[in-house]
């Protein structure tokens, strides 16, 4: 049995053997989740020589609750997940059009895992559509509880809409027409501030040049234009002397190299800006369905989202999942097909918020080696001259024997 991570003051306490939770997922969940375990468990005890273990809980959720006769996130399961803190999560089914709610976004809301935290690097070797993808190196924190996956809508036939179109029209003055759904798109201070305050200590605490608010504020004022304007307040009022803002420097004029650079950007402007130069960008905060989009286009410089990680954080009361950013696919579940590298890159980021960067590293660097060598899932393979396809679990083995 593991002990249990303890939270206190805005730390982790994490002892040498903690109890961790594994969500397997849906679809190929079950290939890829086995495999990024057992990597990570051979860090450890390879970092570590037996003094530091990981105890696995598993918590279900998704196909395998139902299959034990539960529901599909049994309140049971968030328990588990606020008792032992942090969780590793295989991809869980979201349906498109109909069918239930997104897993993803229920347990993002059920337990405020307000900052998703998203990494994109390069890693020599993958395939890529980018002249220099070696200057892709961003963290991207996106809102995760509010905007438009608030999940506040209705059809357009329901009674729902067609109360609010009348109230709209009779109080003020604005026609929807009568046969369009309707959502609701909450942002809040409270929301705002404690992403871009979560961002900007990350930039401070790992040295970071700048943070940047990626927002729609020329259109949507008060929703994403207030996003822009609480960060620069938050900004402002908590870190003082340790942050300056890109429009206060005179032309010319360097960086000073011992604040972060505030700046922000218009949504559509910064797709562009982050495809021509990518240095220039270093953290990044932005709401939720920007972020969604801006994850997975940065992802795609670097050789797309099966090597993207992803943790959802709530730095205020010490729970994360670190979860593929990828989805189930289903028509490869149980082939031993598909690359595990995101959940293991996820996990990679459980281990630096453990605290223990040697088992981190050790994983990165036996990571890039294994795709130095050509060794790679089908996904790379097919993009890489001369490569060796491999199975998920031989990929997994692989990367262990690099560890050395």
């Amino acid at each position: 049995m593991g002990e249990l991570i303890l939270f206190h003051n805005n730390r982790w306490l994490v002892p040498d053997n903690p109890e961790i939770g594994f969500i397997v997922g849906d679809g190929t969940g079950i290939d890829i989740t086995p495999v990024a375990i057992k990597v990570l468990d051979a860090a450890v005890r390879t970092a570590y020589a037996g003094k530091r273990t990981i105890a696995w809980t598993e918590i279900l959720a998704g196909e395998r609750a139902v299959q034990q006769g539960k529901e599909l996130l049994p309140p049971e399961s968030l328990d588990e997940i606020k008792r032992l803190r942090l969780v590793l999560k295989g991809p869980l089914e979201t349906p498109v059009g109909g069918g239930h709610r997104s897993l993803n976004v229920t347990l993002r809301q059920q337990l405020d895992l307000f900052a998703c935290v998203r990494p994109v690097r390069y890693f020599p070797g993958v395939p890529n559509p980018m002249k220099k993808p070696e200057n892709v190196d961003v963290i991207i924190f996106r809102e995760n509880t509010e905007d438009v996956y608030a999940g506040i809508e209705w059809p357009h036939h329901s009674a729902q809409s067609q109360k609010l179109r009348e109230f709209l029209k009779r109080e003020l003055n604005v026609h929807v027409r009568d046969d369009a759904g309707i959502g609701i798109k909450p942002m809040s201070s409270t929301g705002t501030k404690r992403l871009v305050k979560a961002a900007i200590q990350y930039a401070l605490k790992h040295r970071r040049a700048s943070v940047t608010l990626v927002h729609k504020g020329n259109i949507m004022k008060y929703t994403e234009g207030a996003f822009k304007d609480w960060g620069y307040q938050v900004a402002k009022e908590e870190f003082g002397e340790q942050v300056i803002f890109e429009s206060d420097l005179p032309p010319g004029r360097p960086w000073p190299a011992n604040r972060i650079i505030l700046k922000d950007r218009i949504a559509d402007s910064m797709f562009q800006q982050i495809l021509l130069r990518p240095e220039e960008y270093d953290v990044i905060a932005t709401p939720n369905l920007n972020g969604d989009y801006l994850s997975d286009a940065v992802a795609a410089q670097v050789g797309g989202i099966g090597m993207a990680p992803g943790a959802n954080i709530n730095y205020e009361t010490g729970l994360a999942v670190f979860e593929a950013t990828h989805g189930t696919a289903p028509k490869h579940a149980g082939q031993d097909k598909v690359n595990p590298g995101s959940l293991i890159l996820s996990g990679v980021m459980m281990l630096e918020l453990l605290g223990w960067k040697e088992a981190a590293e050790l994983v990165l660097k036996a990571l890039t080696t294994t795709i130095q060598q050509k060794t790679v899932t089908y996904d790379l393979a097919r993009q890489m001259e001369g490569a060796k396809e491999v199975k998920c679990s031989e990929f997994g083995v692989r990367v262990i024997e690099n560890m050395g």
